[in-house]
């Protein structure tokens, strides 16, 4: 068994924010709060995919000077399109204001998270990669979050110990942070078992598909970033893809399908290969090489499908939370404020307030769900909240297009009604 004040589970952009920020606070006041990240990938990075195009606020709050500090940001954002796709051509529309990247940086998060790693480290947070958390410790109530189990190492492909066998160690903490991404194991688990979500509350997903793909020179516009909606997608499908020139002649390129489309048949990899199919994408590909590739999940729910962000013991941060801001198809800013917001609570409750001390009740960051309320992350979920479920009409994509046109630019969430998810991912699937 280790000790710590905080344990956190997941080394991405939003556990390594936590983590960055309890050790700047126990700095600046001279204190100690010890803190670990567990990350299941093999290092800091390896598990993190994404566009991506970030906005710099909450790593701007962590590091003023993360230019001069050479943070892996290198290629800003300098023009935005929006296209719509036919088979054959692409057309313009109108580009939403929500979705302007101005100031924003075209990144590889993967690179951005491995910098992160090595300034939570160079603060002196115990980092252990190629760990999974197999289990959570609860209290002798059942209730409360004592910690996790890291995963057995050693064991065959039947889970028998090998002769390399070590067993998994217990990490307890005054408080246990889970950012475990979207769809964490434990966060599942964890959700079901203290009832975080209301009844018939649920969360939706996305599946996102990429690939960087080093292309001609003379084809790479560094900066220039274009969305795009229609083709090869139906009008009941939702989902979109991108296009982000980054720097060095590399160009991001990949596709969103939401997972709650209707037909059994529909290949979200088989929809992407038309994508690169389609003449507008083509053409930009041509005699370039792909250079890598690969796929993740996203939270789509927003502001209805939010869980309760506490419990004794813990809390929830970034996307295990649910965070992402679906318009913008941006989470980063999100996750890494939600870390802030949280550790900023931890950090009060643990070292100012003195408690989670042995025997003391576990602590309650009800600060971090009011902070959160007062959040500009609640706020940005909020404005936008109508958006995703407005292509649940019977007018399928092009109505959600009407209306997102109308609520983005104008109304911006002022209405007095929300509308609702209207079934899991799962039930919306068609019988083959």
């Amino acid at each position: 068994t280790m000790e710590y004040d905080v344990v956190i589970v997941g080394g991405g952009p939003a556990g390594l924010a936590a983590a960055i920020r309890l050790k700047q606070l126990a700095a600046k006041e001279d204190k100690d709060i010890n803190v670990i990240v567990v990350e299941k990938g093999g290092e800091i990075g390896a598990h993190t995919l994404s566009g991506a195009c970030i906005e710099t606020g909450p790593l701007e709050e962590l590091f003023p000077d993360w230019k001069e500090l050479g943070a892996p940001l290198n290629q800003p954002a300098l023009e935005d399109h929006m296209k719509y796709l036919t088979a054959k051509h692409a057309l313009p529309l109108p580009h939403p204001p929500q979705m302007s990247n101005a100031g924003n940086y075209i990144v590889s998060l993967s690179n951005v998270v491995k910098w992160l790693g090595e300034k939570a480290e160079e603060l002196g947070v115990d980092i252990f990669p190629g760990t999974a958390a197999s289990e959570i410790i609860y209290g002798e109530d059942g209730t409360s979050v004592c910690g996790i189990v890291t995963n057995d190492a050693g064991v065959d492909k039947d889970f028998k110990p090998k002769s390399t066998f070590t067993p998994g160690i217990e990490l307890r903490g005054k408080l246990t942070l889970f950012a475990e991404g979207c769809h964490g194991s434990l966060t599942k688990g964890l959700i079901r078992k203290l009832k975080l979500r209301e009844d018939g509350q649920f969360q939706t997903y996305g599946l996102g598909i990429k690939e960087v793909w080093e292309v001609e020179p003379a084809k790479h516009s560094p900066g220039k970033i274009t969305h795009t909606m229609g083709y090869p997608l139906n009008y009941k499908t939702y989902g979109g893809g991108f296009i982000y020139h980054m720097e060095d002649n590399k160009v991001s390129l990949g596709l969103v399908v939401g997972l709650d489309y209707e037909n059994p048949y529909l290949s979200p990899y088989q929809e992407f290969q038309r994508f690169k199919a389609h003449p507008f994408v083509s053409e930009l590909l041509k005699g370039g090489r792909v250079l890598s590739y690969g796929g993740r999940a996203l939270v789509e729910g927003g502001l209805q499908s939010l869980p309760k962000l506490y419990f004794p013991g813990g809390a929830l941060i970034g996307d295990t939370a649910g965070l992402m801001n679906v318009p913008k198809i941006k989470g980063t800013h999100n996750a890494m404020k939600s870390g802030i917001l949280a550790a900023d609570s931890a950090y009060k409750a643990i070292v100012a307030e003195g408690q989670g001390e042995e025997g003391a009740p576990a602590i309650a960051l009800t600060d971090y769900e009011t902070a959160f309320r007062n959040s500009s992350i609640y706020k940005e979920l909020y404005e936008v909240r109508n958006v995703r479920p407005s292509f649940h009409t019977s007018l399928g994509v092009w109505g959600g297009i009407v209306w997102s046109g109308l609520d983005t630019l104008f109304l911006k969430g002022r209405v007095p009604f929300t509308f609702q998810h209207k079934d899991p991912d799962h039930a919306m699937l068609k019988p083959a």
